[in-house]
């Protein structure tokens, strides 16, 4: 009985030291990330100027209804779609395929990781400002087409063309974040036992094969974070944007939601409209990350 009690002694205080310790992270947590969403969520019912002091007007649903009948609300959905679905297949894609070339190489898989990572660390502005200058009328980018295409001085209109200064976009945030989501998959790979790759070895299996039958399916939770991750940094995206709208590009065809947001908050002062286009952005990133979760059905993978 006294040994029960002593246990249940011991259990409490370490209780209340993981309290004491998880206790400042949720406060955090709940200041600047669960507080902001109710914020929002209360602001977007009301008509409120972003400079008057005026009280709010309580409009229920009025903000949402004018965005849904707005032509620059639909304009900036498209946007965010034709960039996220680019930059996300891109993203995926790419550091997969780096990742299986980087473990199969028996040298420089350090370098090689490090080379691609280091993209990652710049910070958005600074990766856009290099772009810029790549995608110049006289950069490498235009360059480097006509050697290819065989069309000395022509411009390709990389930060005018509607669909260039889209495809421009998608290219910076791949560049910038496909070493990122390598290192990722680099780890996955990592964590499959090679006793699997041996004994594929030794049964004759192709480098395919055993890419599809070994390291594809055993990938599958990595696979699923990573397209999680990847796809709520798409519709996340802003800087980028942006920055090339500040360059003199038009801002229609990049137009994504968060500088839709951006632009109706501080530009336009309608800070409920913002509100809501900030929580239809919100309720579209959870339906997304709901649907791949649903869809991938992430149970744990045995190697066994």
């Amino acid at each position: 009985m006294r040994k029960n009690a002593h246990t249940r002694g011991i259990c409490e205080r370490r209780g209340r030291w993981g309290w004491a310790f998880v206790l400042p992270s949720l406060v955090f947590f709940g200041l600047f990330s669960i507080y902001p969403v109710l914020n929002a969520l209360y602001l977007s019912f009301f008509q409120k100027h972003l400079l008057s002091t005026a009280p709010p007007k309580f409009i229920g649903l009025g903000n949402y209804v004018y965005l849904f009948h707005s032509p620059a609300f639909w304009n900036s959905l498209r946007a965010t779609a034709i960039f996220t679905g680019g930059a996300f297949s891109l993203l995926v894609g790419l550091s997969l395929i780096l990742a299986v070339f980087i473990t199969s190489r028996r040298k420089f898989q350090r370098f090689l990781q490090l080379a691609f990572f280091s993209p990652a660390v710049v910070s958005t502005v600074v990766a856009a400002a290099i772009w810029l200058l790549i995608f110049d009328p006289r950069g490498i980018a235009n360059q480097l087409v006509n050697t290819i295409a065989g069309t000395p001085g022509v411009d390709h209109n990389w930060l005018a063309a509607p669909a260039m200064l889209q495809l421009s976009t998608i290219l910076v945030y791949v560049w910038k974040y496909v070493g990122y989501f390598t290192i990722i998959f680099i780890t996955g790979i990592g964590s499959i036992p090679r006793s699997l790759f041996e004994a594929a070895r030794v049964d004759g299996a192709s480098v395919w094969q055993t890419f599809w039958k070994i390291t594809f399916p055993l990938l599958k939770p990595t696979t699923l974070l990573v397209s999680v991750m990847a796809m709520i940094q798409c519709l996340r995206t802003f800087s980028t944007q942006y920055f090339f709208s500040q360059a003199g590009s038009p801002r229609a065809p990049i137009d994504v939601i968060t500088l839709n947001v951006y632009y109706t908050a501080i530009r336009n002062f309608q800070i409920g409209r913002a509100s809501a286009l900030s929580l239809i952005l919100f309720a579209i990133m959870l339906l997304l990350s709901w649907l791949q979760f649903r869809l991938a059905r992430s149970e744990e993978v045995s190697y066994l």
